[in-house]
């Protein structure tokens, strides 16, 4: 496996675009399974934000200074993800605005993903050595391993409260 910290993270990206796409398909009538899915989203998304939140961003951030925009505006991405997760933790699958919001919550996180391989990642190849990369990827298996699972615990919540005071 690699530790190339964009291969790492682009890993991340495709298990959780699979459960989108698992979501999507699930049905009109498939609220039980939609839930499943997006208990696994929410844990899925909680883990990576929370590493590239806590690793990523900041090391990419002190050593490319000229991505400060960029990475400014993944931080305010992430919280918009951070509010609709914390909303659809609290749901029951079943309740009238569940799929609304999943969707909704899909859509941004698909166009942040977008945005951050095509546009960001490669920026970040261009201005960091293999060797920073490996590094950066090593920082975030670690930072991962205590990586928040839900929401509710404290270090999720701490990075959600950030966000919003920010």
């Amino acid at each position: 496996m690699s530790n190339d910290a964009i291969v790492l993270l682009k890993e991340d990206h495709k298990e959780i675009r699979k459960l989108f796409t698992d979501f999507e398909n699930a049905g009109e009538d498939a609220s039980k399974t939609k839930g499943k899915i997006v208990h696994r989203i929410i844990e899925l998304l909680t883990v990576h934000t929370y590493i590239e939140n806590e690793v990523m961003y900041p090391r990419v951030r002190a050593l490319l200074p000229d991505l400060e925009d960029d990475i400014l505006e993944s931080y305010e991405e992430h919280h918009v993800a951070d509010v609709l997760v914390m909303e659809l933790y609290g749901m029951e699958p079943d309740a009238e605005r569940f799929d609304a919001k999943a969707t909704v919550l899909i859509e941004n996180v698909r166009h942040h993903i977008e945005e951050e391989e095509d546009e960001w990642f490669p920026k970040v190849r261009a201005g960091l050595g293999r060797k920073a990369l490996q590094e950066i990827g090593e920082e975030l298996i670690a930072a991962k391993k205590k990586a928040p699972r839900e929401p509710s615990e404290p270090s999720a919540l701490k990075k959600t409260i950030d966000a919003v005071i920010s």
